[in-house]
């Protein structure tokens, strides 16, 4: 029913957050994070990454009443995630430095703004493309009854306002 696919969405989304990690992780001050998502300010090492994908996981699936196989598999995936999207983000970095040096350039040069644009389209939808692979990936881990556990709780947290909103923190747990 309309219900239950909704639902069933909003967990795999909730499970975003493994083909996000990638994204976020590194989403300010380099490889690994620092400021962004995390909001704890400096860069994370990969040892300090995979300790707050452990935490992360570890609450999403205490929520759900999850496995110790389950954990184990979604750290795999996360881990899988993160190497994936790298090249994606570092492409997207490289771009971003690109399109700010054409817009401060002496004239600017139009056509190159637009294929960056259009490279960048291309970019991201690749990206995109990743990330629905790995939270399919990851929704497959959990059972259908976890799915609807996680979306309850993602939609319960977004009704209590979340953060401006959205769920908090990953899969709505923070």
């Amino acid at each position: 029913d309309k219900f239950t696919s909704r639902r069933w969405f909003g967990a795999l989304a909730g499970l975003g957050g493994l083909g996000l990690l990638a994204h976020n992780a590194q989403a300010q001050g380099g490889m690994w994070g620092g400021g962004g998502h995390w909001g704890r300010g400096g860069a994370h090492s990969p040892e300090e990454m995979a300790q707050m994908l452990d935490k992360r996981i570890a609450q999403m699936l205490e929520k759900v009443g999850g496995t110790p196989e389950q954990k184990t598999r979604l750290m795999q995936l996360a881990q899988t995630a993160m190497t994936d999207m790298k090249p994606l983000r570092e492409q997207h970095m490289a771009a971003r430095k690109k399109g700010m040096e054409l817009l401060t350039a002496q004239s600017i040069d139009r056509a190159a703004l637009e294929r960056l644009r259009q490279e960048q389209m291309t970019a991201a939808a690749a990206m995109s493309q990743r990330m629905v692979q790995h939270m399919t990936d990851a929704a497959e881990v959990l059972t259908p009854a976890q799915r609807t556990q996680l979306a309850t709780h993602m939609k319960e947290r977004m009704e209590r306002g979340g953060r401006h909103g959205r769920a908090h923190g990953w899969w709505g747990l923070g």
